[in-house]
C-alpha cells in the first residue's frame, strides 16, 4: 500500500536563495510553552516556600526571659547579647526563628519592645531566648 508522501519523502530540504536561515535560538522559542497562567509558577513557588510555626514557650520560660527583660531594663551598660525571635511571616501563617547578635539600647515595658543600638524593635512577645556574657556574669555572681 503506498504512503501519501511517497512522492517526496527522499527528495532534499529545501533551502531558500531569498531568505537566510533562522537561528536555531529564535526557532526554538517560537515553540517554547504558553503562559497562560501569569503568575501561577509565583503563586507554587510561594505555596512550597517553608516556614516554621511559633513556639509556644510553657511558664517557667516565661518567666525566665521575663526576668532577663527586667535586668536589661535596669542595666546601666548596654549588654551586647544574643536574642532568639520568631519573625511572622508577612505572607502566610508562620514565619522564621532568627538569632540576632545585638547591644541593647532599651527596654520598654509599656511599649512591650527590646531596641537593639542598630536596627529595627523587636516586639517582647516575638522573643523566644536572650543569652550571653552580661546574663553568664549575673548568674555566677548569684552563685556566690
Amino acid at each position: 500500500m503506498p504512503g501519501r508522501y511517497d512522492d517526496i519523502i527522499h527528495l532534499p530540504h529545501h533551502v531558500s536563495q531569498n531568505h537566510t536561515p533562522m537561528p536555531r535560538e529564535e526557532r526554538a522559542a517560537q515553540f517554547s510553552p504558553f503562559a497562560a497562567l501569569v503568575g501561577f509558577d509565583d503563586v507554587i513557588e510561594e505555596a512550597a516556600r517553608y516556614t516554621d510555626a511559633r513556639p509556644e514557650l510553657d511558664e517557667n520560660r516565661k518567666l525566665e526571659l521575663d526576668a532577663r527583660l527586667r535586668l536589661l531594663e535596669e542595666a546601666e551598660e548596654r549588654p551586647e547579647i544574643i536574642v532568639t525571635r520568631f519573625l511572622p511571616d508577612e505572607s502566610k501563617p508562620g514565619g522564621a526563628i532568627l538569632d540576632l547578635r545585638c547591644r541593647v539600647r532599651r527596654v520598654d515595658p509599656v511599649t512591650r519592645l527590646l531596641t537593639p543600638e542598630e536596627g529595627e524593635p523587636i516586639p517582647v512577645d516575638d522573643i523566644l531566648d536572650l543569652r550571653g556574657a552580661f546574663f553568664r556574669r549575673l548568674e555566677d555572681a548569684g552563685k556566690r
